[in-house]
């Protein structure tokens, strides 16, 4: 039993996103180990203590202000330099007791702006699995008119990578970082990183029932799953709808966003009301129903650090059709999916358009690749699996520290 310090800003089990994301490595990972949790909670949410009774708890609640604009708090989380502060402190003031940690871990925020509280503490520590800071492919930009004013600083990251102290730090000094995919250690290429392992950020509880698709015949439905930004290609699978009217398709598209209007305009220009179906957001409990129906997901992303909906898809034996870039470009190989280069809209379009045309007009590679979604997503996301293969990094970690310089 390893004595762990977990860093987790957000950690919350009824929240969606990094918070649950954290929540599940450190109720996980306090089944085996000894936790210290350091965490932030958003006002009016419940506390981490009191989701996590047997874990040791220090936390604080977000600063004023800072909650109020959901997305941009999401983004840029104006509240961390407070934390980064307070969970400095503490740890400093705890070493100086006496106090002592095997490892400390850093599972978010998975984006990679933010300095660790670790870096510089002597406990040496793991960080990730990050990612996000990837660049659009410069076809892409003009379209980039619905997204908000900040999601533009996002270029700076790269800036900051080379010549921000307390960032660099925080990568140099680690004892392993995690990505989400390959690109992250190529992005880290200014800063001299010690280990680098790919991980995938989230992961499944167990695989559901598999969904029997062998008998269906007619239309052929293609579902998206996801927030409708410009960024995750939903405008791309509408077009190549437009390319696919002599077949019998049908897109879903559940999910909202600053997109979404523009992409309802976009149907409705290319007379496709009828075969491009909004469905909004919806829980995410009531999304098994969306898959259970689908028979192909279509997630061209082509800025994507992770997205738990690949994982979703795959648990339900969708074969699946995604940008070769990120995080799901990772995920997904040739066993399950297809993967698409993102150049510019027209050819990414066109690029789903013959894809789903192949799947359409071979049933068979349906199926097989549906059956090859199940087999790999139990291979690389199942969580039980995933804090295995992390509590085995731990003890390796934790040894290496542990010998003669």
């Amino acid at each position: 039993m390893a004595k762990l310090l977990v860093i987790a800003p957000g950690c919350d089990k009824e929240d969606v996103g990094e918070s649950w994301v954290g929540y599940q490595w450190v109720h996980r990972l306090a089944r085996g180990n000894q936790v210290t949790l350091l965490s932030y909670y958003k006002r009016g949410k419940v506390p981490p203590s009191r989701h996590l009774p047997g874990v040791r708890v220090v936390e604080w609640q977000e600063p004023p202000l800072v909650g109020r604009a959901e997305r941009l708090n999401s983004m840029l989380k104006p509240g961390y330099p407070s934390f980064y502060i307070r969970a400095r402190r503490w740890l400093r003031r705890a070493l100086a007791a006496g106090e002592r940690f095997d490892l400390a871990y850093q599972p978010v925020p998975v984006a990679m702006r933010y300095p660790c509280p670790a870096a510089g503490s002597g406990v040496p520590y793991v960080i990730g699995p990050v990612g996000g800071s990837l660049a659009s492919p410069p076809a892409f930009s003009a379209e980039e008119d619905t997204a908000a004013w900040y999601v533009g600083l996002r270029s700076l990251d790269r800036l900051r990578m080379r010549w921000d102290p307390q960032l660099r730090r925080t990568y140099s000094d680690a004892a392993c970082v995690l990505g989400i995919a390959p690109y992250v250690e190529e992005f880290l290429r200014p800063v001299p990183v010690r280990r680098f392992e790919v991980m995938s950020e989230t992961g499944i509880d167990a695989l559901p029932d598999p969904e029997d698709r062998s008998g269906r015949n007619g239309q052929v439905r293609l579902l998206y799953v996801g927030r409708l930004v410009r960024t995750k290609g939903a405008r791309d699978a509408i077009r190549a709808m437009a390319l696919l009217r002599d077949l019998p398709v049908v897109l879903d598209i559940v999910g909202d966003g600053s997109d979404r209007a523009t992409c309802e305009a976009l149907s409705g220009e290319l007379g496709l009301s009828t075969r491009v179906r909004f469905h909004g957001w919806v829980p995410r409990e009531s999304t098994t129903g969306f898959y259970r129906s689908a028979d192909v997901f279509v997630f061209p992303s082509y800025r994507e650090p992770g997205g738990n909906v690949v994982f979703e898809a795959m648990g339900l034996g969708l074969p699946l059709l995604v940008s070769d870039r990120g995080g799901p470009g990772n995920v997904v190989d040739q066993t399950c999916g297809i993967r698409l280069p993102a150049v510019s809209p027209d050819q990414l379009s066109r690029g789903i358009a013959a894809a789903v045309a192949r799947l359409v007009r071979e049933p068979q590679l349906r199926l097989s690749l549906g059956d090859g979604a199940r087999r790999r997503v139990a291979d690389i996301a199942l969580w039980d699996g995933k804090v295995e293969r992390m509590e085995t990094l731990f003890g390796q970690l934790i040894e290496e520290s542990r010998r003669p310089a």
